[in-house]
């Protein structure tokens, strides 16, 4: 088989995309090495505003706690600022998250009385007060804590 010498330059470049598309592909299926390689360093103790429900003079918060640090919570509370949605400290208070186990997620009811919820801005999570556990470092429930919200309001931490 001849090939003249106006086609060569069109065949070298589609053999050179061809190549280059397949180790696209194979880059494309490779394993992410920063995800597939993470040793725990992902934040595991995770605490998600759910809801905000307004109740007869009061604002009902409820949370949703996963404990993924591997090793059984006996006891977590946080120290928490509610704040209005003009940014103001409507007050300080301490959220009772009672025991957390292992890989198993909890959820958690607060009534704050005298609170509407449409004035709620933002809950901070000023701080761990108690967090006990049998092996449990309690730095864990300050350094794998991860804030999240499903609600109109602001989760900082």
């Amino acid at each position: 088989m001849r090939i003249s010498r106006h086609r060569t330059p069109w065949l070298a470049a589609a053999v050179i995309s061809a190549s280059l598309t397949g180790v696209a592909l194979a880059q494309d299926a490779a394993p992410d090495t920063e995800t597939d390689t993470d040793t725990g360093t992902a934040p595991a103790l995770k605490v998600e505003l759910n809801s905000a429900s307004p109740l007869d003079g009061a604002c009902r918060l409820t949370f949703m706690a996963t404990n993924g640090t591997g090793v059984d919570v006996d006891k977590l509370v946080l120290e928490t600022v509610l704040l209005t949605t003009d940014g103001v400290v409507d007050r300080l208070t301490l959220f009772d998250l009672q025991a957390l186990p292992a890989n198993r997620p909890r959820v958690r009811q607060f009534d704050v009385s005298g609170l509407d919820c449409g004035s709620l801005g933002q809950v901070l999570i000023n701080g761990i007060q108690t967090c006990d556990g049998e092996g449990l470092d309690p730095a864990t429930c300050t350094d794998e804590l991860d804030l999240s919200t499903r609600a109109d309001i602001e989760v900082l931490g």
